[in-house]
């Protein structure tokens, strides 16, 4: 939606996608590891070549709440445009907790009329970034709220991991075979 929206390419970096999603991309998506070192590296060298989504909570969400974002991504840069976007569907919601991913472009796909809002919230102020003396976490709690409030959604402390335990039983990661 980000990518149609701009009416250019917008590469998404993803942790658990499964191989048939990705597949499936009308985008670019790079894979990351869950290797802070790496994943770094990895956004920084995507960062030099332009404008990359990040998807900070580390999983999408049905439930009107944000989950505790990751700091990564606001270590890595300060120019920054939190994007709100809203998925909303009709019988079928694109994506699994149980571990068969593979099942997610199925459901998408399923729902006769999906619909998506997406809503630019401008420009993160220079002195809510690190620039401006904030530390990477205070920035991505910065855009939680910012978020939290355009979407209606409540901002928690819980983690990605935290969600996948509670709702299946594991830690959300998709093996490699």
């Amino acid at each position: 939606m980000l990518t149609a929206a701009l009416q250019k390419p917008v590469p998404a970096v993803t942790y658990s996608l499964s191989r048939i999603s990705e597949i499936f991309a009308p985008i670019k998506t790079v894979r990351l590891t869950r290797d802070r070192d790496r994943d770094a590296k990895t956004m920084s060298q995507l960062l030099e070549q332009g404008d990359l989504a990040v998807c900070p909570e580390g999983t999408t969400c049905r439930e009107p709440y944000l989950l505790r974002f990751s700091p990564l991504f606001a270590e890595l840069a300060d120019d920054m445009e939190p994007v709100a976007l809203d998925a909303q569907v009709t019988s079928l919601y694109g994506t699994t907790a149980s571990g068969h991913k593979w099942l997610d472009p199925v459901a998408f796909f399923a729902n006769p009329v999906p619909a998506y809002r997406v809503e630019f919230l401008g420009p993160v102020p220079r002195d809510q970034t690190r620039a401006g003396g904030r530390a990477g976490a205070e920035v991505a709690n910065w855009i939680q709220r910012r978020l939290g409030e355009a979407l209606g959604f409540q901002c928690t402390g819980l983690r990605r991991q935290d969600k996948y335990m509670m709702l299946a039983g594991n830690d959300g990661v998709v093996s490699n075979k």
